[in-house]
């Protein structure tokens, strides 16, 4: 799934190929992405595109009179077409189209889960925004990190979009590598320095993710690999001590960490197995 990183570099590409131009039309090309029904898509053609932001994994459209998100879920991915197309290729979600030179924006959608989705808010409508929490980056995150008392494990915790927006599965997982922590510790439970360890990892690890992001050019492609340091490498050698990476698998997703970095090294046992070794 594109996390902030992916989706920040993103919105600095749209806006950079759209931003300042006139919204020429929103083509609705799934009948389900679309999650509002007013104001409607007609009524955003010949507004302007002030700029093209990013709050939590969501792009926002900031036009004249309304705003547009985008959310990309798992599966969800970005075309920019030059010269802009009149296809409508597998999983498309929408398309939006710009006045001039500009390109047009795709947005498709890998697989078949159709969980991508995009919104048009009215002035003062917040929308999905209004239930994120702070950005990573933010005085408010950093002190629920120095201060707070969540006895949810970390690994949980970072990705509750509620509790701070834009970290997902994968930049958890290289966190808690990086901070040298448990997936399955609490934040009440750390001490001082281990806060302190947690705090720098989100920073550095997203900051580095973002300068990789940045290399990028157009979209956002079907694939995107090598983001992460150990995220999906269970199995291979840890890249700071070198043994081997390992797994906890949930029914839709699993968790990658090194025991000799992480667990003191004791392994936690595979959740399918229903079981914990502590």
């Amino acid at each position: 799934m594109p996390e902030m990183p992916e989706m920040q570099a993103l919105a600095e590409r749209l806006d950079a190929a759209v931003g300042g131009t006139e919204l020429a039309g929103a083509e609705p090309l799934q009948f389900s992405a679309l999650k509002t029904f007013s104001p409607t898509p007609e009524a955003l053609v010949g507004q302007h595109v002030h700029t093209v932001g990013r709050r939590g994994k969501y792009l926002v459209f900031e036009l004249d009179e309304a705003r547009m998100l985008v959310h990309l879920s798992q599966g969800g991915r970005v075309d920019v077409e030059q010269p802009p197309k009149t296809t409508r290729p597998k999983g498309s979600v929408v398309r939006f189209r710009f006045a001039g030179p500009a390109p047009a924006v795709l947005v498709k959608e890998l697989g078949t889960e159709r969980k991508a989705g995009w919104w048009i808010l009215g002035p003062g409508d917040e929308g999905p925004l209004e239930r994120l929490g702070p950005e990573p980056s933010s005085p408010a995150f950093a002190e629920l990190v120095v201060d707070g008392d969540d006895r949810r494990r970390i690994h949980t915790l970072l990705r509750d979009q509620r509790t701070v927006a834009g970290i997902g599965r994968g930049h958890t997982d290289d966190i808690l590598h990086r901070a040298r922590l448990s997936p399955y510790a609490s934040l009440a439970s750390l001490d001082a320095g281990e806060r302190k360890r947690l705090l720098e990892a989100v920073r550095a690890v997203l900051e580095e993710a973002l300068d990789l992001e940045r290399q990028r050019t157009g979209g956002l492609p079907a694939r995107l690999d090598n983001r992460f340091r150990i995220h999906g490498r269970a199995g291979n050698p840890c890249p700071g001590c070198g043994g081997d990476l390992r797994r906890v698998s949930y029914e839709a997703y699993e968790v990658t960490y090194c025991p000799a970095c992480q667990t003191e090294g004791k392994l936690l046992a595979d959740r399918r197995m229903s079981k914990l070794l502590r």
